[in-house]
């Protein structure tokens, strides 16, 4: 096996030891990643009361949510390779600076289109912050130990961030107003620039290679196109011409950017990063539990306030146990077994125990109990992505070359984005067409059999709904086994401590790691 040289030590740090502040920037980089997760769900909750106060229509009520999404899923792989070629710590503290002028600016928003203006801003800086967040914890923590205790706390808030924000939303919607749901970004990016720094180091890049423009317009324009026709998917149909152009222009281009990246001279997302089938394993698996996590959040949500008729800070509280779950599981369980099982005994029982529980969900009733329909469902749920979770990003992130550490950071993030933007549209459409056919047929059939009460027709209505959350999250359910097969069958490496040293360690630019029998163990 060959040696790999060291990267060089930044500047400010010694050569000799680790860097003795990297703990305090990992709750640095933990912040504003709680920050960026937190940003895309917080305002859920709050839209009802923000959409009162500026007087939008229920038209123009989603560009709350999807100017965010368009510009932070579109803007990702820029936003990677920026870090990349400015130094990540750069990236960072700008992203973190830009995200708090651009969430008060939102907090502040008299008119709707300055609300969606600063949701689009916030979109922007978030892809900037996102991927440079993660790859200064995958360049700061390389010892095999630390790096499995790191990625245990980042992947606990990127699992359980969207249900923190949730419950965010509601406290802050039910006891202050819907514009603390944006101005609450500030306080903590100021902690996390200060803290950035000083606690936060960078290895500058070796060199710079310019910016391919084709290949930026490429991968930003495809991605918009597919994330937002997942928006307009659920007001207009997956039939609707806008929608159907969308996915396939998008499906054209993010075509034409992959074949693209083979012959483009510095290539945005270099083919080396995705030719390594266990990382191309780690990208899909993740995006699949991602579909399903967020239509569990999406279901969940109406559950709870729709259907049971829980207050919004009360629907909040009701994912608590599902983050506590996340978190205790991230930190305590997966981070310990990281370094001795290979990632597909993570990632694949992971997988299996989160379609478990939401297969559970499939017998909600409509007058259910909490503690007795839902409470076991989320803990099975949390259990599952926390295996999952830090498997998969340490598998996407691991023996990546400095170079390359920002851009593959932002794939991971894409991963997430769009498993989500699919998720949210496609799980709520399963759901909406199975009770609006469910409830059609069974007003009909009353109907045969005596007038149609106000109490009949609630009846009816609220049984639909649950039937579709039913269909909806058996769907959820086979997406998870998805993942589950998937990662069984694409990532084969063995656990990092039977590994080589050189995938305990960055790699210096354009090496690769090597590829791994996972039976043999040695390399090939």
């Amino acid at each position: 096996m060959s040696s790999t040289s060291q990267p060089p030590a930044p500047a400010s740090v010694p050569a000799s030891g680790a860097d003795p502040r990297r703990w305090w920037g990992l709750v640095v980089i933990a912040l504003a990643q709680l920050m960026v997760v937190l940003d895309a769900t917080v305002v859920n909750i709050a839209l009802p009361s923000a959409q009162r106060a500026l007087g939008m229509s229920d038209a123009n009520r989603q560009w709350v949510v999807t100017a965010y999404t368009l510009a932070f899923g579109g803007l990702l792989l820029l936003g990677g390779r920026i870090a990349d070629l400015v130094g990540r710590k750069r990236t960072f503290v700008i992203g973190l600076v830009g995200f708090a002028v651009a969430s008060g600016l939102g907090g502040a928003a008299r008119t709707d289109w300055q609300l969606f203006g600063a949701r689009a801003l916030q979109g922007v800086f978030a892809a900037l912050l996102a991927p440079s967040a993660l790859s200064l914890l995958t360049t700061t923590f390389t010892d095999p130990k630390e790096r499995g205790k790191a990625f245990g706390v980042y992947s606990g808030i990127a699992g359980a961030g969207s249900a923190i924000g949730l419950l965010a939303g509601g406290l802050l919607t039910e006891y202050l107003n819907w514009r603390w749901c944006l101005y609450v970004n500030v306080p903590i990016a100021l902690v996390a620039v200060l803290g950035a720094l000083w606690m936060l180091h960078d290895h500058r890049p070796a060199h710079r290679p310019r910016l391919d423009i084709p290949s930026v317009l490429l991968a930003c324009t495809g991605l918009v196109s597919i994330v937002y026709a997942c928006s307009e998917a659920e007001p207009r149909g997956w039939g609707d011409p806008l929608v159907t152009g969308l996915l396939c222009a998008g499906a054209v281009l993010l075509t034409v950017f992959g074949w693209w990246q083979h012959k483009a001279p510095s290539p945005l997302l270099p083919p080396r990063i995705t030719r390594d089938r266990n990382r191309a394993g780690a990208f899909l698996a993740l995006a699949l539990s991602v579909i399903a996590m967020f239509g569990m959040f999406l279901y969940m949500t109406y559950y709870f306030q729709g259907v049971l008729g829980y207050r919004p800070v009360t629907a909040g509280l009701a994912f608590l146990p599902l983050s506590a779950t996340i978190i205790l599981t991230t930190t305590q369980l997966s981070s310990r077994l990281l370094n001795h099982v290979p990632p597909r005994m993570m990632i694949t029982p992971g997988a299996v125990c989160s379609a478990i529980g939401l297969f559970l969900l499939t017998s909600l009733p409509v007058e259910g109990a909490f503690a007795t329909h839902v409470l076991p469902s989320e803990i099975l749920f949390g259990i599952g992505m926390g295996l999952t979770f830090v498997a998969v990003m340490d598998t996407a992130t691991r023996g990546v070359a400095p170079g390359d550490s920002g851009v593959t950071s932002a794939t991971v993030n894409t991963s997430q984005q769009v498993g989500g933007s699919v998720g949210t549209a496609l799980l709520n459409t399963i759901a909406t067409s199975t009770a609006g056919a469910y409830v059609a047929a069974h007003l009909t059939a009353a109907a045969a059999t005596g007038p149609l009460t106000p109490a009949v027709r609630d009846a009816i209505t609220k049984s639909g709904v649950v039937h579709g959350f039913h269909v909806g999250l058996a769907w959820g359910s086979g997406v998870m086994l998805l993942a589950a097969l998937v990662s069984w069958v694409l990532i084969t490496a063995p656990a990092p401590e039977h590994r080589g040293p050189e995938d305990g360690e960055a790699l210096t630019e354009g090496q690769v790691a090597p590829v791994y029998d996972a039976h043999r163990m040695r390399s090939v």
